[in-house]
């Protein structure tokens, strides 16, 4: 009777193929909190698959007792005399082989493109993961593709390998099918200068892709807005509708130039008009650079303000340190060209000329105070009223010491006298003296030594070209080389020595060097043909060989 029922069981059981990977056919027989019971009657067995196993992406179970589900078989009769099942295998194999069936048939499938991977993204289809090559996400290269990213889209499968597990998709074939019909007739009424809507599709430096319906748009960033701006994203954004205006299309290479702002009315119409030279307008800084600010005046108005005319005094500085982008500032148009579309503004021209005012309340020969606020090589800069600046030169420091020496005693800082010696407000300079505050002891000596005088001094110092004298009460003279004797002089030191005292003419004053000219020569005779004085007159003669007899006679002695 056994060997009956083991051969009946051995027949039963030929049909059923219990290789790990088939699927089977089970019935739902319990449901516990962690459990699905499934029983398969090929197999005469009875199973417990995870609840987990049979909920969807909504967390939701998706079956209850009675219904026959789809089950993998994992193991059959294990080493505990059970029998695994599982529902999520199963599932699995279903979804593979939909996915090979829309493949073959070329069916438009949905998908989740859940993150960004190398070289694309991942889409998960039905629980399957497929990549989506980056340069198949659209109809045109987009850089910017942050608004793919989570969505569900439609793909189409273009590569099934089971085996290396590895499915490819597109959505540039599906975007392509389906817009078919709507881009070829949006292609035959496409017309330059007809008005369109579409909805932005990608944002980029340059500007922002426009969906047409079937056809992208290209609108440039100078096309956006009349008003200068940085990037497209401070006006639009992904996803808005707008409405654009066809500036040209290309119908052989398929190309379409749309514009934003030619929906407005161009305001550098007739801006001469309602901004005449001269006007003065409020309006906010919109960036600032290394050689000036922009100021909006308007809505699509923008005027560069130079350095140079933002401030009357701070005229090196960087515009950043006086204003800020988005600050209200107050300007004067100074120019306009309305071919070019650029307009000139100026910020100091808003605000008193501190120059103008200095010259209303001081005049030459004022005396007043400052302090030091630099030392240069050729003069010192005095603050004023006003904060404007008045120059020093070297040569009004000292009637006596030269610049160099004379600026030594001053220093940042510090404050001095001066006198005013002339005001420039056009020119924008004011030359200060300090020397004149004190009287002048050359224009003194030359009143009583006039030019063509005789004076007496000492030589203090010789060189080859020159030697330096001192006339008394701190008057130096100078005898230069040509002016020492008629006769040519190659080198002054052979004749002059630093002690001797001299008699010279006054020939002037150097206003450079503040030294008086002399002349040594201007008192001898003028010399005759045989290189002898020419007014030598015998007496003179006699006196002199006199003298040279009295002289060998005491070196005798």
């Amino acid at each position: 009777m056994k060997e009956n029922f083991a051969e009946l069981f051995a027949e039963s059981m030929q049909d059923v193929n219990f290789k790990p990977g088939t699927i089977r056919r089970a019935e739902v027989v319990d449901i516990t909190s962690d459990f699905v019971v499934v029983y398969a009657n090929e197999s005469k067995s009875e199973a417990y698959i995870p609840i987990n196993e049979f909920r969807n992406q909504s967390n939701e179970l998706e079956v209850a007792i009675g219904d026959v589900v789809d089950v993998v078989l994992e193991t059959f009769e294990n080493g505990n005399g059970k029998t695994v099942f599982s529902r999520e295998k199963a599932k699995r194999l279903e979804a593979w082989q939909g996915i090979e069936g829309d493949f073959e048939n070329n069916i438009t499938v949905k998908g989740i493109v859940t993150e960004r991977v190398r070289g694309g993204f991942t889409v998960e289809i039905n629980k399957i993961r497929a990549f989506l090559p980056g340069s198949l996400v659209d109809v045109k290269p987009v850089r910017d593709t942050s608004y793919i990213e989570g969505k569900e889209l439609d793909f189409k499968i273009i590569k099934v390998d089971k085996k290396q597990n590895n499915i490819v998709v597109s959505r540039r074939a599906a975007l392509l099918s389906e817009t078919a019909p709507e881009r070829e007739a949006l292609m035959s009424s496409l017309e330059e200068g007809t008005e369109v809507v579409g909805v932005v599709k990608n944002l980029t430096d340059y500007g922002a892709f426009i969906d047409l319906g079937g056809i992208d748009g290209l609108l440039h960033i100078t096309d956006i807005s009349w008003r200068r701006i940085r990037h497209p994203s401070e006006l639009l954004k992904l996803g808005d509708e707008v409405k654009v205006k066809v500036l040209k299309y290309d119908r052989e290479k398929n190309r379409v130039s749309l514009g934003l702002k030619q929906l407005a009315e161009d305001p550098w119409r007739d801006i001469g008009r309602r901004y005449p030279v001269g006007t003065r307008i409020f309006g906010k800084v919109t960036n600032v650079t290394d050689y000036g600010c922009f100021v909006e005046v308007e809505s699509g108005i923008e005027g560069l303000v130079h350095m140079s005319e933002i401030n009357w005094t701070n005229k090196n500085v960087h515009p950043a340190k006086i204003v800020t982008q988005g600050q209200e500032v107050e300007v004067m148009v100074l120019e306009i060209d309305e071919e070019r579309r650029r307009i000139s503004l100026g910020m100091k021209q808003c605000k008193t000329n501190p120059w103008k005012e200095y010259v209303n309340l001081h005049k030459k020969g004022d005396k007043i105070k400052g302090v030091i606020k630099s030392i240069t090589d050729f003069g010192i800069f005095i603050g004023l009223e006003g904060d404007i600046d008045g120059l020093v030169h070297l040569s009004d420091i000292s009637w006596t010491d030269g610049g160099e020496k004379a600026i030594r005693e001053y220093k940042k800082g510090q404050e001095i006298e001066t006198v005013i010696l002339a005001i420039d407000s056009d020119r924008e300079r004011i030359s200060l003296g300090i020397k004149q505050l004190e009287r002048d002891i050359y224009a003194e000596y030359l009143e009583q030594h006039p030019k063509d005088s005789t004076v007496e001094g000492l030589v203090t110092e010789v060189t080859a070209r020159a030697a330096v004298v001192n006339l008394g009460d701190d008057i130096v003279g100078r005898v230069k080389a040509a002016d020492v004797s008629r006769e040519k002089v190659k080198d002054v030191s052979e004749l002059l020595k630093v002690g001797d005292s001299i008699e010279a003419k006054v020939l002037g004053i150097d206003k450079k060097s503040h030294v008086i000219n002399l002349s040594i020569k201007e008192l001898q005779p003028e010399l005759g043909s045989d290189g002898t004085p020419a007014n030598t007159q015998l007496g003179d003669l006699l006196k002199k060989e006199m003298e040279q007899e009295e002289e060998e006679d005491e070196e005798l002695e």
